[in-house]
């Protein structure tokens, strides 16, 4: 009795093991959503600056094919992606790596918005300021005021 017990729990482990490995696998043909979805991320090799998704050109109906296949397969979006920066390079993906000098992508519009900033800032702080050694120009034009009042004025008791 507690060798068939035995032996049923091990057949009973194994068949586990193997229900995995079937439920892994896709019944159904992936959608074109999901080869869209991950089309989406590639760019045409043909054309520039398409993405593979929307591209009617022969060369990007055989990579939808090729990442339709490799759905089937049940490979995922991030190994799909790197096969083709692998086959192809970085330029057919829609976003850098980031890695090495992809890097650069990624930090450099931030720094350069963040430099602007600062001169930016400094700038309107040194035209805003009242410089010590400056005539006031309220001062400057009130004083010729009172000089033209007071010749005006002058004439008109003149006149008079």
């Amino acid at each position: 009795m507690k060798k068939s017990l035995y032996i049923l729990s091990f057949v009973f482990l194994v068949s586990l093991l193997f229900a995995g490995a079937a439920f892994a696998q896709s019944s159904t043909p992936p959608t074109d959503d999901q080869v869209n979805a991950v089309a989406h991320k590639l760019y045409c090799p043909v054309c520039e600056s398409t993405p593979l998704d929307v591209c009617p050109t022969d060369a990007c109906k055989d990579w939808r094919e090729q990442i339709r296949t490799m759905l089937a397969e049940g490979k995922s979006e991030a190994e799909i992606l790197t096969y083709f920066e692998d086959q192809y390079g970085a330029r057919v993906l829609a976003e850098p790596p980031k890695k090495g000098f992809y890097w650069l992508v990624y930090l450099l519009p931030p720094a350069l918005i963040l430099a602007g900033a600062v001169i930016l800032f400094r700038s309107m702080k040194a035209w805003t300021t009242v410089k010590a050694d400056a005539p006031n120009p309220v001062e400057a034009t009130s004083a010729k005021k009172d000089d033209y009042v007071a010749r005006l004025e002058e004439e008109l008791k003149k006149q008079k």
